[in-house]
């Protein structure tokens, strides 16, 4: 636990940290033109099989029984009880869908027994819902980032502010998709949701470090801009470090315990909040400095007649 008296000199290593940047920032660029997205079904199309069992099934069970059928990248997950089982498969090319799904329900029956398991419904999702799917996420992300923009310029008055936030948040999005470009993992749309998730909570550390600042700007008059911001950060770093290690804390319990439901999910808000946290401190605030922030910009404006018109 850091004291609220510590003096670390995080303005003073902000040319390194741009560095480290823009070197993750260009390595996610090129990962994501080079080798994209393990995108899902969500946005590819495929099918859908939802079936009933008579007893409660573990998902591991049928991860496994159609792993060995070749189906290995099919995606398992209980749909409302533990009897109930939604299993989503990419599509594969120059395959029938309904002879996969016929199938799959046969690897389902073999492992079960005719009678321990029933086919409730298929659904075959299109590539052109996908496409939409993509289009509608990447228009949400921009739109978010309007609304930001101007929301933190109206807040903080001064438009560098704003854009600062704006450039900690795609930051950070960019460096999250990157990863998932390099590790392979899913991504779906609820994958997308944690990046959106991310973007917000980058956003709410960003503006309690700003707010901080602003108030140590009008407390320290004389100081220069870098001395009020590493104040500023300081005096933050206790909260920022508790509320990101306990939802961390949270997150790798939901990785590790969570099964493979959400495990696309809890990596992406671990890697978005680590990052986000960083960005916060090494890329928001010392681009108040690259941009002229200084103590004139965060003097209240005094009002015309507000001093001398009293009564005597």
């Amino acid at each position: 636990m850091f004291r609220f008296d510590s003096k670390f000199d995080f303005m003073g290593r902000r040319r390194i940290a741009y560095a480290a940047s823009l070197l993750l920032v260009l390595a996610s660029l090129v990962l994501l033109f080079t080798r994209g997205l393990n995108l899902g079904i969500d946005f590819t199309g495929g099918t859908v099989i939802e079936v009933g069992y008579t007893q409660p099934k573990q998902l591991d069970e049928v991860r496994s029984a159609l792993s060995d059928a070749g189906y290995d990248r099919a995606v398992v997950q209980h749909f409302g009880t533990s009897q109930d089982v939604l299993i989503r498969l990419a599509p594969r090319e120059g395959e029938d869908r309904a002879q996969v799904a016929d199938q799959v329900f046969g690897v389902l029956q073999a492992q079960v027994g005719a009678g321990g398991v029933e086919l409730r419904r298929v659904e075959f999702v299109g590539p052109q819902v996908g496409e939409e799917l993509r289009e509608a996420g990447g228009l949400a992300f921009i739109v978010a980032l309007g609304g930001i923009l101007l929301y933190v310029w109206v807040r903080f008055v001064h438009w560098a502010f704003s854009v600062g936030s704006v450039v900690a948040l795609v930051h950070d999005a960019v460096i999250t998709l990157g990863y998932f470009s390099l590790t392979g993992l899913e991504f779906d749309l609820t994958t997308l949701a944690a990046v959106l998730a991310v973007a917000g909570y980058s956003l709410n550390d960003t503006i309690v470090v700003y707010d901080r600042i602003r108030e140590t700007f009008r407390k320290m008059r004389k100081a220069v801009t870098g001395e009020v911001i590493n104040t500023a950060i300081n005096q933050t770093l206790s909260r920022t470090l508790m509320t990101s290690g306990t939802t961390l804390l949270v997150l790798v319990c939901l990785l590790i315990f969570g099964g493979e439901a959400i495990k696309s999910f809890s990596e992406a808000l671990i890697v978005g909040i680590v990052v986000g946290t960083y960005s916060s401190i090494y890329i928001a605030s010392p681009l108040l400095i690259a941009m002229g922030v200084s103590k004139q910009h965060m003097m209240p404006v005094k009002k015309e007649g507000a001093e001398g018109d009293g009564l005597p």
